[in-house]
C-alpha cells in the first residue's frame, strides 16, 4: 500500500471511530463507543504508517541525490 492510501484509510477510520464513539456516548451503548475508540486508534495507526513510509521515502531519495 502506498503512504498515501495509508494515510487515506487512517483518515476515514478515525473519521468513523470518531462517529461511533459520539453516537455512543449519546445512546449510552458502552460496546459503540469502544469499538470506536478502537477504530479511531487503528487509524491512527494507519496513518502513522503512512508518514513512516513517506519519511523513510524521502531519506532514500536524500541519500540517492547525494551519490
Amino acid at each position: 500500500m502506498s503512504s498515501t492510501t495509508d494515510k487515506i484509510k487512517g483518515l476515514a477510520n478515525e473519521a468513523v471511530g470518531n462517529v461511533k464513539q459520539g453516537i455512543g456516548n449519546l445512546t449510552g451503548d458502552e460496546k459503540l463507543k469502544a469499538e470506536g475508540k478502537a477504530q479511531e486508534l487503528k487509524g491512527e495507526g494507519q496513518k502513522t504508517v503512512g508518514d513512516a513510509k513517506d519519511g523513510i521515502k524521502h531519506a532514500a531519495d536524500t541519500v540517492k541525490s547525494k551519490l
